[in-house]
């Protein structure tokens, strides 16, 4: 399956995985704080389960930080 993964094209052996098992598989680390954009679309965590991402998908992975003066 290729990706293309925070701007970066990536071939990875599986057809399909879910976003759960992309986060695994790529050894996203905080994966309870990643928010993750699916062509575009922001994919509710309580979906990473069942959403599946599949052959040339775009995804984001995104970490919101505070901070501040």
């Amino acid at each position: 399956m290729n990706l293309t993964i925070n701007g970066t094209e990536e071939t990875l052996p599986q057809e399909t995985l879910t976003v759960t098992e992309l986060l695994k598989a790529k050894n996203v680390e905080m994966p309870e704080m990643v928010s993750v954009e699916l062509n575009g679309e922001f994919v509710e965590r309580a979906t990473f389960d069942t959403i599946r991402v599949r052959d040339s998908d775009k995804v984001e992975f995104l970490y919101f930080m505070g901070g501040g003066i």
